[in-house]
């Protein structure tokens, strides 16, 4: 998410913090480069020019020549002006209404409308509790209809019976009547989408809207239509009136300027973003999250987030008590490599570190990505149960037959043997030293809040994370023996 912005913005600054005094002229000639930087991330036009005229208007003032680092104090005006333009404060499902609470999903054809229906039932279920029923109100597409009742079954929400010969307007009226009567606390009503917006989709939103009356009118949108996306959302809140935003496919767009855009053209806050196919990939919308990681300064409070949904207690503390008598065999990595792929993989993980741009870049370079994990992992998976607890009984035969069912080679099979023996050296000299000190402090809420750590782009914030130390354990060959480069913890 925002990679390109991220470091063309991240190259703009570092050329700043170079400089000493800053002149008028050093900030306009930085202010022209984040326009154009902003402009080929997709972010709207009109939504450009206010955003530099704010941002240049305090530069050049004496909040900037006056201050001992104008260069970072530049980066910070920018970094306000991003959270204002993004909405200040985070904002989630507005269900402060008599039950059954209506949820109306609107949007185009295609832009993940169905599949975001069922993320945030799922999460309204799971999180806060909630008894939800869903409702395909799409008469024209019968796969639509069976697609949400597909993942109703998947993820435990009730959804409304099939019927047949109703119009959307009916199937609404009904749904609301049911969960009456069943004690639903929400509703959410799944709209059908159009190939692109014309009158009959309006006028059948409109009727739905009127006769429910939603206490939440949501656009679902595909950020990867970049501008598109945003002539949609200003065209739906104009003729029905939006009280949200959800945007899908934030994993794989890497310019992001549909959600710089959308929340400054029409005024309703981006209430959460679809990171992935599977049904938990969603997250709530956070603007001073979001600024910080397209300005490199990470998301450490995300990422400690992730980790307390992700990180299972009972295995943390078995490998903590491993650790402390220097054990650590093949399966211990394996878990370590799976606890990665819980949390969004390295490309979510490194998103959410502060100064690591560059260290993704050498990463990528290197061929050190997801792909590889999941090779590794596969390696694992392939040996025996004695194998996995004692590797020195893999010799050559064995080599070849663990590389056959894993699609590998037997040279990257030693690689994996050399990194797992790196990390196990690693972990028991951690296990003298104390153990998963960092990973305690990670889980028991230890972590200090950002605004206490060092910042700015380019910049190595002092961070614990699991496996005292400094690094990941489970992530082998990333610079080191054990995983990310040493980030001091501040103690």
């Amino acid at each position: 998410m925002f990679e390109s912005l991220s470091d063309r913005l991240g190259e703009v600054f570092d050329r700043l913090k170079r400089r000493g005094a800053l002149k008028e002229g050093d900030v306009a000639a930085a202010m022209r480069e984040v326009r154009i930087a902003l402009l080929e991330a997709d972010v709207a036009l009109d939504v450009v020019k206010g955003f530099i005229d704010k941002v240049t208007e305090r530069a050049i003032g004496e909040e900037v020549t006056r201050s001992v680092t104008p260069g970072q104090q530049v980066i910070k005006i920018v970094h306000d002006n991003l959270i204002e333009m993004l909405g200040s404060d985070s904002a989630w499902i507005e269900l402060n209404a008599v039950p059954p609470v209506p949820i109306l999903m609107v949007g185009l054809q295609g832009g993940g409308k169905t599949t975001s229906t069922a993320k945030i039932a799922a999460r309204l279920t799971n999180r806060d509790k909630k008894k939800v029923l869903m409702a395909s109100l799409d008469v024209t597409r019968p796969a639509a209809r069976e697609q949400l009742r597909v993942l109703g079954e998947q993820t435990g929400v009730a959804t409304l019976p099939m019927a047949q010969g109703e119009t959307a307007l009916s199937i609404a009226k009904r749904a609301m009547a049911a969960g009456r009567l069943q004690g639903y606390d929400v509703v959410m009503l799944d709209t059908a989408g159009r190939v692109s917006i014309d009158q009959g989709l309006m006028d059948e939103v409109r009727q739905i809207r009127d006769a429910v009356n939603p206490a939440e009118t949501l656009l679902v949108a595909d950020a990867m239509t970049g501008q598109d996306a945003v002539t949609t959302a200003r065209n739906f809140h104009d003729r029905i009136g939006l009280t949200g935003i959800v945007l899908t496919r934030m994993d794989g767009d890497a310019r992001g300027g549909a959600a710089l855009s959308m929340r400054a053209v029409t005024g309703v806050p981006i209430k959460a973003v679809g990171t992935g196919e599977k049904i938990d990939a969603l997250e709530d919308f956070h603007p001073e999250r979001v600024a910080g990681r397209i300005l490199g300064m990470g998301d450490v409070v995300g990422l400690v987030e992730k980790a307390a949904e992700t990180i299972e207690i009972e295995e943390a503390e078995r490998l903590a008590a491993k650790m402390q008598k220097g054990q650590f065999d093949l399966d211990d990595m394996l878990s370590q490599l799976q606890q990665v792929a819980k949390m969004g993989g390295l490309g979510g993980l490194m998103g959410m570190l502060p100064g690591i741009g560059k260290l993704k870049k050498q990463m990528d370079g290197a061929g050190v990505d997801d792909k590889s994990i999941k090779r590794q992992a596969a390696i694992i998976q392939s040996m025996t149960k004695k194998e996995r607890k004692n590797p020195k009984l893999l010799n050559a035969s064995r080599k070849r037959r663990v590389a056959g069912g894993s699609g590998t080679t037997p040279q990257e099979i030693n690689r994996l043997l050399k990194q797992h023996m790196e990390m196990g050296r690693m972990m028991k000299q951690m296990g003298k030293m104390g153990g998963m000190k960092g990973l305690g402090a990670l889980l028991g809420g230890g972590m200090p809040p950002p605004r206490e750590m060092p910042g700015g782009p380019g910049q190595n914030a002092q961070l614990p994370l699991p496996g005292s130390g400094g690094g990941f354990p489970g992530l082998p060959g990333l610079g080191r023996p054990g995983g990310f480069p040493r980030f001091p913890t501040k103690r």
